[in-house]
């Protein structure tokens, strides 16, 4: 299969074909771009289910590591070994695209397209979250200025406006401040739309029906006696979900290679659960042989919580998981090189230097340790840079066999695409010949503390865990409610295995601070916040936004090229 021109995508009734759909399946949001019909997942039960494979990483350099990049090369490296894939991902958001990592759409011979169109709106979805998460906000603010039934008091309400881009300003405000009859005065903020608990909501629910039960059980603020008063309480899970009835259903696009790629919701893997949604992956499975899912960030933030949140929701069972690595990143986790968001990479971290790639390994060695654990294969791929030398690359085979990866390839996707996806494409077909014993971390059985715990000490290398004044009170709360039996979902830093990003390598004799706890009880987690963790990002002092403009064509090109 020869290297398509990404300028030239096909329209996509075409792509849905190739999957066995019609237009009967595919509602056309323009020529590039549809979204699937309602329920696709359940009229395609008759179909046999494909194999899920993960793709995550070890922890990155504040730049990213191409982890897009490989995934949608490894799907269409499975597909030029003549396998039925699909890579499923989640919607790039606009925070990052304006402010440090620039798009989320991958890069060079290995994107999805149209890359603009995906970064920038695409077909609404994001912007139909924040509505719902808004008008939620409103509706409660109007609920209790009135003093409407259930009676709650300002102070109560714990839920929080959201928008889709960096603005730190907003992350502490106060409303009401002309004393409205529709609105007490109060303080709160806004959270990144990636953050709010109606996108993980969407991202984890089966179908509309799920996600209007999901909506009415949020909780947002508690009554005077105490108690947990809900969106549905309310009255405003019902026309939340109508602002959400086509959000939930998933986008289909293509690769540079015009394969298809399912692209639905996009929750942070360090503030919430970091993975695209339940009904891409149940959909993908049964119209794939493969489907390669990327998860966010590392593998103690995305791939831990695709395993013990998004798995557990209607026991998806991944065959393998594929662990990305880059030379670069090994080097920034020797601790030899201070790397600076917004800034060029120190130009020694660009030469040969065998020591600071075998001290950096620690942090692979980390993340293979944890992701062994859950009993199946681990591939790992080396994403290979234009300054990589040969010597590197052969010291990162080597000390990755020895740290337990059942398979180990280079990829050089950015630049040759498919073609450069073949040896990863083969290990992961591959690892995937013999049967899973995917298990997750920990049983829902366990307390909360205890489940905080397993994830602070088998993940991140802690000794244990150290509480805020009031946080154990508040768990105890949470389970004397009856949620003692949910998942815990951590934000916490994605630039370190510890809470401290300053800490690269694999860190050690840490105790885990946890500064706060949050019920989302329709995402159906507790979030657990560590010491220094954001919701609400802000932009680094030369934001991407400087380099995005149009031309006179109204195309959208790079101002600094």
């Amino acid at each position: 299969m020869p290297t398509r021109d990404p300028s030239q995508p096909q329209r996509i009734l075409r792509i849905a074909e190739q999957s066995g759909l019609d237009d009967s399946n595919v509602e056309p949001y323009g020529w590039f771009a549809g979204k699937l019909s309602a329920n696709l997942h359940r009229d395609l039960h008759d179909r046999p289910q494909g194999k899920l494979i993960g793709v995550t990483a070890i922890n990155p350099t504040p730049f990213g590591e191409g982890k897009t990049v490989v995934s949608i090369g490894l799907a269409m490296g499975l597909a030029r070994r003549r396998k039925r894939s699909i890579v499923t991902l989640r919607q790039p958001s606009l925070a990052p695209v304006f402010g440090i990592k620039g798009g989320g759409a991958g890069g060079g011979r290995s994107c999805l397209l149209p890359p603009d169109e995906i970064n920038f709106h695409f077909t609404g979805d994001l912007h139909a979250i924040a509505a719902a998460n808004n008008l939620l906000a409103a509706m409660l603010d109007n609920h209790c200025r009135r003093g409407l039934t259930p009676r709650l008091e300002a102070e109560s309400i714990s839920w929080r406006r959201s928008i889709d881009i960096s603005d730190k300003g907003l992350a502490e405000i106060e409303t009401g401040l002309n004393d409205v009859q529709q609105a007490p005065r109060r303080r709160t903020g806004f959270d990144l739309t990636a953050a709010s608990e109606v996108m993980s909501v969407l991202a984890l629910a089966e179908d509309l029906s799920d996600l209007r039960s999901r909506l009415g059980r949020i909780v947002v603020a508690r009554s005077s006696e105490g108690e947990f008063i809900t969106a549905e309480e309310i009255r405003a899970a019902g026309a939340m979900a109508a602002l959400l009835r086509n959000a939930i259903r998933p986008n289909l696009v293509q690769t540079s290679e015009n394969t298809p790629a399912l692209v639905h919701a996009g929750p942070f893997a360090n503030i919430s659960h970091g993975n695209s949604s339940v009904i891409a992956d149940l959909t993908a499975l049964r119209l794939a042989e493969y489907v390669v899912t990327e998860s966010g960030f590392g593998s103690d933030l995305g791939a831990e919580k695709l395993f013990n949140i998004k798995c557990r929701t209607k026991g998806l069972v991944p065959s393998a998981e594929v662990l990305v690595c880059t030379i670069r990143a090994l080097k920034y986790h020797s601790g030899r090189f201070s790397v600076r968001p917004g800034r060029p990479l120190p130009g020694a971290m660009l030469v040969e230097d065998l020591e600071a790639v075998r001290e950096g390994f620690a942090n692979v060695r980390g993340h293979l340790a944890h992701l062994r654990q859950y009993g199946m294969p681990v591939v790992v791929a080396v994403n290979r840079f234009p300054t990589d030398t040969l010597a590197e690359l052969q010291l990162v085979r080597e000390l990755a066999v020895e740290a337990g990866a059942d398979r180990v390839a280079v990829t050089e996707a950015f630049s040759q695409g498919g073609e450069g996806s073949l040896e990863l494409a083969d290990a992961v077909i591959d690892a995937c010949s013999g049967t899973s014993q995917f298990k997750p971390l920990y049983p829902l059985e366990l307390s909360l503390e205890e489940k905080i715990t397993q994830i602070a000490t088998r993940v991140y290398g802690a000794d244990g865990v150290e509480y805020s004044e009031g946080v154990r009170e508040q768990l105890s709360d949470y389970a004397a409610r009856g949620y003692s039996n949910l998942p815990v979902c951590v934000a916490k830093t994605q630039y370190s295995l510890s809470h401290d990003a300053k800490r690269p390598g694999m860190p050690s004799g840490f105790l885990f601070p946890v500064r706060e706890v949050k019920l989302s009880a329709g995402a159906g987690f507790i979030l657990v916040m560590a010491e220094g963790i954001t919701l609400m990002p802000g932009l680094p002092r030369e934001p991407a936004a400087y380099r995005i403009d149009i031309n006179a064509a109204g195309e959208i090109v790079d101002a600094g090229s």
